[in-house]
């Protein structure tokens, strides 16, 4: 993952890269573990939150985001805003093909689980802008677009979250004759995670690139710079898992079975809603970059305000939060191998070298 999350220039996967699972996996079983026979600190992290948010899962999300941002070529954006098929595809997968996919799927697999269902729903409304930037960064998708559709997501993240919760948990419900539970989330708490997760490393990354090429040149910024900041991602990510299943690791080794139950829809849920996106961008001629960022933005989900929410509302021993936590435990596993069925597809469907600079700017 350090090269592939310093290069200027995409190459071919490093092995590092390639065992890129393998540390993440390592990660997870560590943070299970210290959950598990150090509940002090569980205890600890519960303790250090400001506004629902854990302040060292915090500080680990900041680091893996900064190294990805900082790399984002800013001047570009521009040209991305501009394509419109893009932008549209990428707002309907995510708001209202996702919401509408995951409460189809928590019904039809937790229809006995309300608790758990729940939390599913919430986890689908909660849209990705966070590691997005990683996945989509190591199967060489545009970076620029990531940024843009990241950010859009956020605007909103803060205007809709309440009302599509609001719509999925009380009025949905009640129009199909189903159970109904009702979702109470301030925009306040919605705009503090967005701030804290993308507000900041998105101002220091463009600020680091623009101080950065204005001193001492593009050259130095791209050859010097980044490559000694780039595997601060990777460090960001690894110490970020840790946490937050060392947070919740007592609650998923509890109940073997019922994260099992909440793993299968979520699971057909990243594998849909993925191939929704990479094959919806092929056929609208996207081409392989910008297609496979809206893929995995469309696939992806942001956890630490799903669990945040659910924490919020229903309590942190709640089957809600369960199922907000099981949720990292696996799309992080699963969209990291959606990372090499990706790099298959460029060559497979798209006919291209994923590692080209045409490729990525295609």
């Amino acid at each position: 993952m350090t090269d592939a999350l310093t290069r200027t220039t995409p190459k071919r996967l490093s092995t590092l890269d390639k065992w890129l699972p393998l540390w993440i996996g390592l990660a997870m079983v560590a943070g299970l573990v210290l959950g598990r026979f150090v509940p002090a600190l569980s205890d600890a992290l519960s303790a250090m939150e400001v506004g629902g948010i854990s302040v060292p899962i915090g500080l680990g999300l900041l680091v893996m985001m900064y190294p990805v941002l900082a790399k984002v070529h800013y001047d570009k954006v521009a040209a991305v805003t501009g394509d419109k098929k893009l932008l549209v595809s990428s707002l309907v997968l995510n708001w209202l093909v996702g919401p509408a996919v995951m409460f189809a799927l928590a019904w039809i697999f937790l229809p006995d689980l309300p608790e758990y269902r729940t939390g599913l729903i919430i986890v689908g409304l909660a849209r990705c802008i966070a590691m997005v930037v990683i996945w989509n960064d190591l199967a060489c998708g545009d970076r620029e677009a990531t940024a843009v559709l990241v950010a859009i997501n956020s605007v909103f993240q803060v205007v809709m979250f309440s009302v599509l919760g609001w719509f999925y948990l009380t009025v949905l419900p009640g129009w199909l004759g189903l159970d109904a539970q009702g979702l109470e989330i301030s925009v306040w708490q919605i705009a503090l995670n967005v701030l804290v997760f993308l507000g900041i490393p998105l101002i220091a990354g463009f600020a680091s690139r623009f101080i950065g090429e204005k001193r001492k040149g593009r050259d130095w910024y791209e050859e010097k710079f980044l490559p000694r900041i780039g595997p601060w991602a990777l460090y960001g990510l690894l110490f970020t898992i840790v946490l937050l299943f060392a947070l919740q690791g007592n609650a998923v080794l509890a109940k073997p079975l019922d994260v099992a139950r909440i793993a299968l829809p979520l699971l057909v849920y990243f594998g849909l809603m993925w191939f929704a996106g990479l094959l919806l961008g092929k056929g609208i001629g996207l081409g392989y970059a910008r297609s496979t960022t809206l893929a995995f933005t469309a696939a992806g989900n942001n956890f630490e305000l799903a669990i945040a929410v659910a924490i919020g509302t229903f309590g942190a021993a709640s089957g809600q939060a369960l199922a907000g936590v099981v949720g990292p435990l696996i799309e992080v596993p699963v969209l990291v191998g959606l990372v090499y069925v990706s790099l298959w597809a460029a060559r497979a469907w798209f006919r291209t070298d994923p590692y080209t600079a045409e490729s990525r700017t295609s």
